[in-house]
Order: C-alpha cells, then structure tokens, then sequence
C-alpha cells in the first residue's frame, strides 16, 4: 500500500511538471509569432514621432537676451550671458548655454521663445562618458541637427503605431509611406458627412 501511495504521488507530481513545462512551451510558441521589438542600435534606429522632444536646437542670431526661457523653465536651467551696448541701447548676447544633463526637455523655453530662436531637434543620442560634456554652449546648440532617416549607416524603422494598416513589420516600410490613421482633415470631412 505504501509503494503504491508513493508511485501515486510521483504521477502526480509528473503530470504537475508536464503541465508547467506546457504552460512555458505555451508563452514561447505565443512569443515567436510576435513581431521583433528588439532594434540593433546603432545600425537601427527608430523614427521618432512627429512631435518628439529631443536636442534644443539655438540660433544665435536670432536670439535678442529677453531671459524668456529661463523665467518660463522650470529649473532656470538655459544661462544667458549678455551686456548693454549703450550705442544701440540693446542688449547683445555674449553666450547662452543649456546643461541637457539637468534639462527635462519640457519644451517650454522653445514654445515661449518671442523670436522662434529656440526648436526641438529629433535627436535622443546625447550620451557621453562625462555629464560636462553635456553641458552644450551656443556653437554646440546651434550645430544642425541630424534626422535618423537622412544617416546613410543607419536604417531607419517605424515603430507599430505608425505603420500602415496590416504591416507588422517596420523595416519593410519607407519613411515617406504615410502612416497608419487618419489625417485631421480626413477626420473632418468624416464627420461633416
């Protein structure tokens, strides 16, 4: 009665394991008829969305020293440096510099600009092995910003949410293909009929 107590509970115990071994086979099958996520940075990079918020671009000759941005920043965080030209009566900016270490890229000093000087570029890549070398100056803000899709080592990939209805694969897809949805016109004009 014993051996047969024993052999019971070993079967038991068995089915128990084949039943978790089915559950885990289960999650992988369901997991290899899934679309990569995975991109390989950085020979692939991601198109960022039209509205993204990356590296503050600055053009100097624009710029008139209002201090605007710093009172509208939530950490005071772009220093401008300028002084009074008597001859004009106006101020001249002698340099202007933001610390993308601290920054929160909230994009209000680029929104309250009075002169349009300040814009957010689509770069993210703002890595480095020392946080001072964050800290960009007016010559580094104001160099032209690079877009993923016009680097020819890199291939750029649309992200699902932006891929036309039924493609399930973002390498397959131009960046000039248009994206998935409706344009706000086409939502006007559906509405109106």
């Amino acid at each position: 009665m014993k051996f047969l107590n024993k052999v019971g509970d070993y079967a038991k115990e068995a089915v128990q394991a084949a039943k978790y071994i089915g559950q885990g086979l289960s999650v992988t099958f369901d997991h290899m008829r899934r679309r990569p996520i995975t991109v390989q940075y950085p020979y692939e990079k991601l198109i960022p969305s039209e509205r993204f918020r990356g590296r503050i671009h600055f053009e100097f000759d624009k710029c008139i020293s209002c201090e605007v941005c710093v009172r509208v920043c939530p950490i005071n965080l772009p220093v401008v440096d300028w002084e009074f030209n008597p001859q004009i009566k106006k101020k001249e900016l002698k340099s202007y510099s933001i610390d993308f270490g601290v920054c929160i890229f909230c994009g209000n000093c680029v929104e309250y600009c009075p002169t349009n000087c300040l814009s957010m570029t689509e770069e993210y890549d703002l890595s480095t092995y020392d946080r001072h070398e964050l800290n960009f100056d007016s010559v580094a803000l104001g160099r032209l910003p690079t877009k993923v899709t016009e680097d020819p080592f890199v291939t750029p990939i649309r992200e699902l949410a932006y891929l036309p209805k039924g493609v399930m694969d973002g390498h397959e897809v131009s960046h000039t293909e248009r994206r998935a949805g409706q344009t706000p016109e086409e939502i006007i004009e559906a509405n109106m009929n």
